[in-house]
């Protein structure tokens, strides 16, 4: 499960075997988790993150979104 980015206390990563889903990105803080897709940016599941934390997420995705498709590519094809 390659990291890709982190920034502040959030790990930005996807998980090698995810080839039949669109890109997306998963984000883990301490023992939460979230997963957003990346086109659109929209929220894909939540485990455990309030909803000011997730717009903030939601965020970050769209201000990286460039580099977290271009990492999802290389790995995905």
């Amino acid at each position: 499960m390659p990291t890709i980015l982190r920034i502040g206390p959030y790990r930005f990563h996807f998980y090698s075997r995810e080839d039949n889903e669109p890109a997306h990105i998963h984000i883990e803080r301490d023992d939460l988790e979230c997963k957003f897709w990346l086109e659109p940016v929209a929220l894909a599941r939540n485990f455990g993150f309030p909803g000011a934390e997730l717009i903030r997420l939601a965020e970050l995705v769209e201000i990286n979104k460039v580099t977290l498709i271009e990492s999802w590519n290389k790995v995905h094809g």
